[in-house]
């Protein structure tokens, strides 16, 4: 709980001390109220506590909750957006006043990051294959470009850091943002994206159901983006651009955009390992990238 406490009070400030307190609490009433058994404290994010329960029918389940109920609620909205696709968790309540959801647990749960490599280019093809075959709903209001103006200037504001600024100049930023806008510009096929599909937010739903995929952001736009993260996670291993052929072939998409999408979020990913001290090899490889 310490570490999940740091996390949000990091996020939410010294106000969130007091909503973790009631914690306890919200989550008992709601084991009350929907009739399901809690279990222990799960894996934790920065925005949510989860915690591991049954559900009455006896389905595991996770219940997430949230200071951010306005997040939470719009996750909600998104994992049922979704629903048809077959490849995220479902939704098994949901209370937006009180920033909670039950979720049925993925399982075995495997993040893809440690599932065999060998494989899982296909596997990540069949998982976009079947989230991009939903079809938008009329007038979404989250597009890519917006998705991308966000993350410029909020990560952007970082570049001042000493330990960033050392090795990321606004130079090689404005270079990404320009990349970003020929690639934004150029858009064809837009399809509904789930928006944050690194390797961490793909878990292993086992040999009936394939890959499921957690925490949406959902947008519309490129289909390259949904293979991006799993691209630029080959720094420091096989290589971005071997990764990148492999990728693009298994997923059907095209190479030289994914690549091109790889350079725009290498320098993100750079200030990421550049905050957790990661290795230089990545580092390094992300960097020459980002030229």
């Amino acid at each position: 709980m310490e570490m999940v406490r740091a996390q949000l009070v990091g996020r939410f400030g010294p106000e969130a001390e007091a909503w973790l307190a009631e914690v306890p609490n919200v989550a008992a009433r709601l084991a009350s109220r929907w009739g399901f058994v809690l279990g222990e404290l799960f894996e934790s994010g920065a925005s949510s506590v989860v915690m591991r329960c049954q559900w009455r029918d006896g389905t595991p389940a996770v219940l997430k909750l949230s200071p951010d109920r306005a997040l939470l609620t719009k996750q909600v909205e998104m994992l049922r957006v979704f629903a048809p696709s077959g490849r995220v968790p479902t939704v098994l309540a949901a209370d937006a006043e009180a920033g909670a959801m039950v979720l049925e647990e993925v399982l075995p749960g495997t993040e893809a990051e440690d599932m065999p490599q060998t494989s899982l280019p296909q596997q990540w093809g069949e998982l976009l294959a079947a989230l991009h075959s939903v079809a938008p709903p009329a007038h979404w209001p989250l597009d890519l470009r917006g998705r991308f103006d966000e993350s410029f200037a909020r990560i952007g504001r970082r570049l001042s850091e000493p330990a960033i600024a050392a090795r990321i100049g606004q130079a090689t930023w404005q270079r990404a943002i320009q990349r970003c806008e020929t690639l934004l510009d150029s858009q064809t096929g837009l399809v509904l994206l789930h928006g944050d599909l690194h390797l961490g937010n793909v878990l292993d739903g086992g040999p009936s159901r394939g890959l499921i995929a957690i925490d949406p952001k959902a947008c519309v736009g490129d289909p390259c983006f949904d293979a991006v993260d799993y691209v630029v996670a080959g720094a420091g291993q096989e290589g971005v651009e071997a990764r990148c052929q492999r990728v693009a072939t298994a997923c059907g998409l095209d190479g030289d955009r994914l690549y091109a999408w790889s350079r725009v979020t290498a320098p993100m990913a750079a200030i990421a390992h550049l905050t957790n001290d990661g290795p230089g090899p990545v580092i390094d490889e992300l960097l020459s990238l980002s030229s």
